[in-house]
C-alpha cells in the first residue's frame, strides 16, 4: 500500500504541474490578446445533480476569471469566452459577438492561443531535461563496457548473434546505453557490429524487425548477461530458509539448467504463468515449491524451498552495479541547454516513431492508461527520476494535444489553418459536431487504455 501511495503522489504531482502549465499557456496568450478567460480549473468540475463539482473556487475582485479545483482528476481546462470547446457552451455562441471574445480575434492570434499549451509543455520538457543534466549529469553503463557480453533469444541467434557477444553499434553509429533506443537501433539496422571473443564481427540485419516483439518477447531479443550469483539474502525469506548464502550460484531450478540471472528470471516467469491458472491454495503451493541446485565453491548442493506469493526468493543480485562500472558526464549550466534539447528531441522522435505500432493488434494491447503511467514512477521518492518522468509526460502531453483531433488543441489548430488558407471560417454547427466527434474519440481511447490496465492487473493480458 505504501508503494502504491508513493507512486500515486508522484503521478498526481507531475500531472497537476503539467496541466496547470499547459492551461497556463492558453491563459497567457488569451490575456495577451485581450480575450476573456471565464474559468481556469485544475481537474474537471463535472456537476452531479445540484452539486457543481467544485472542490473549491474563487474569483478575485475585478477579475473576469474564476479559478478552482474540480473533483475529477482527468486533466483541467481553461474556458475561453467565445470559443467552442469541451464545455459545449452553445448558448454563448448565440449571443452577439463581443470584442473580448476568442471568435472576434484575428486568426493568427487565435492560433497562438490554441498552441500556447502545447508550446509550454514542449519547452518545459526541454528545460527540465536541461536542468536534470545540469544537476545530476548523465550516468550510464556504456554497452561496450559490459565485458561479460549479452544473452540473446532464439530469434536473435537465428540472425547470427551468439551468447557472449558485446554489442558495439550499427551502420548509424555506436550504441550508448542499454535502453529502448538500443532496441530501436537494432530493429532498424542493416548491420550490427559486435565483439566476439576479442574480434570485431559484423552481422547482417533485415532492417525492419518489429520493435514491440523485440521488447515483449520472453526472453527478450537481447539482455545484458548477469550471473545467477547471490550477493545478499533477506532474513526469514525463502532463500534464507533454504540456507542460501552470499556467493552461492544458482545452477538449476526444478531440473532446468540455469546459466545466468536472466535464465533464472525467465524460469520464474514460466512459474508465474502456471500460478495464474491455480484454482486452490494447494495448487498454488505446488507451483511455489521449488528445488534449486546451488554451487558453493567446488561443491553443488540441492535445496528445497517455497517461494513467496509473488514468486520472489528473497535474495539480491548486485552483479551489474558492482561489476559494470557506470560513467558520468557532467554538464555546465549553459552546456546543459543544447544537451537537454537534443535529449528531449530524441525522446520525442523515438515516441513518434513507435506510434506506428499502435495500429497493430499488439500495439493496441500495449496502450496504457493512468495505471500504466503511474507504474513508471519509482517505488521510493526519487527527485531525479520524478523530474525525468515529468519531462517525458510533458513531451507526450504536448504531442498528443497537437494531434489533429477535434476537441484537442490540434483539432482547433487544423481548423484555424484551414481558415487562414481559404479565408473561410468553418460554420459553428460544423465546429460543434466536430467537437462532439473528437470528444468521443478521446473518451474511447481513454476507455481502451484504462481497460487494458485493468485486464493486465487481472492477468488477462
Amino acid at each position: 500500500m505504501e508503494i502504491f501511495l508513493i507512486k500515486l503522489l508522484q503521478f498526481m504531482l507531475a500531472i497537476s504541474l503539467l496541466v496547470l502549465l499547459h492551461e497556463g499557456g492558453h491563459f497567457f496568450f488569451s490575456k495577451l490578446f485581450g480575450v476573456r478567460v471565464e474559468k481556469f480549473y485544475l481537474f474537471f468540475d463535472l456537476g452531479i445533480g445540484k452539486w457543481t463539482g467544485k472542490l473549491f473556487s474563487f474569483k478575485p475582485k475585478g477579475s473576469d476569471t474564476e479559478y478552482g479545483v474540480g473533483w475529477l482528476p482527468l486533466g483541467g481546462y481553461c474556458k475561453i469566452a467565445g470559443m467552442i470547446d469541451e464545455s459545449f457552451d452553445t448558448e454563448q455562441m448565440k449571443q452577439p459577438e463581443q470584442p473580448w471574445e476568442f471568435r472576434t480575434k484575428p486568426a493568427w492570434q487565435r492560433l497562438l492561443i490554441m498552441i500556447g499549451g502545447v508550446l509550454v509543455n514542449f519547452l518545459l520538457a526541454l528545460f527540465i531535461y536541461s536542468m536534470v543534466l545540469y544537476h545530476w549529469g548523465e550516468t550510464y553503463v556504456p554497452v561496450q563496457n559490459m565485458h561479460m557480453g549479452m544473452r540473446f533469444n532464439d530469434e536473435a541467434k537465428a540472425l547470427g548473434f551468439h551468447d557472449g557477444d558485446i554489442l558495439l553499434g550499427t551502420e548509424r553509429g555506436e550504441f550508448k546505453k542499454y535502453n529502448a533506443d538500443l532496441f530501436r537501433q537494432l530493429s532498424e539496422a542493416q548491420r550490427v557490429d559486435v565483439m566476439r571473443q576479442g574480434k570485431r564481427v559484423s552481422i547482417s540485419m533485415p532492417g525492419d524487425i518489429n520493435l514491440l516483439s523485440m521488447l515483449k518477447s520472453e526472453p527478450r531479443f537481447v539482455e545484458m548477461f548477469i550471473p545467477a550469483q547471490i550477493d545478499s539474502v533477506a532474513p526469514a525469506s525463502p532463500a534464507d530458509k533454504a540456507g542460501l548464502k552470499p556467493g552461492d550460484k544458482i545452477v538449476a531450478l526444478n531440473g532446468t539448467a540455469i546459466d545466468s540471472h536472466n535464465a533464472f528470471l525467465y524460469e520464474i516467469g514460466r512459474l508465474a504463468d502456471v500460478l495464474s491458472t491455480a484454482k486452490t491454495s494447494a495448487d498454488s503451493l505446488r507451483v511455489r515449491s521449488i528445488q534449486l541446485v546451488v554451487r558453493r565453491g567446488e561443491r553443488q548442493d540441492t535445496v528445497a524451498t517455497v517461494l513467496n506469493a509473488d514468486l520472489t526468493l528473497g535474495f539480491v543480485n548486485m552483479f551489474a552495479m558492482k561489476n559494470y562500472k557506470p560513467v558520468t558526464r557532467e554538464y555546465g549550466f549553459f552546456e546543459s541547454f543544447p544537451a537537454g534539447v537534443k535529449y528531449g528531441w530524441n525522446v520525442l522522435a523515438g515516441y513518434v516513431d513507435d506510434l506506428k505500432y499502435v495500429f497493430t493488434a499488439d500495439g493496441a494491447k500495449s496502450l496504457g492508461g493512468f495505471g500504466a503511467i503511474g507504474s513508471l514512477f519509482p517505488d521510493m521518492w526519487d527527485w531525479h527520476r520524478f523530474w525525468e518522468m515529468t519531462a517525458f509526460l510533458s513531451i507526450i502531453l504536448a504531442f498528443m494535444n497537437i494531434l489533429p483531433i477535434p476537441a484537442l488543441d490540434g483539432g482547433h489548430v487544423l481548423f484555424l489553418l484551414y481558415e487562414m488558407i481559404t479565408r473561410r471560417k468553418p460554420s459553428e454547427q460544423f465546429m460543434i459536431r466536430a467537437e462532439y466527434v473528437g470528444f468521443g474519440i478521446v473518451i474511447l481511447l481513454m476507455v481502451v487504455a484504462n481497460l487494458n490496465d485493468i485486464l493486465r492487473w487481472l492477468g488477462y493480458m
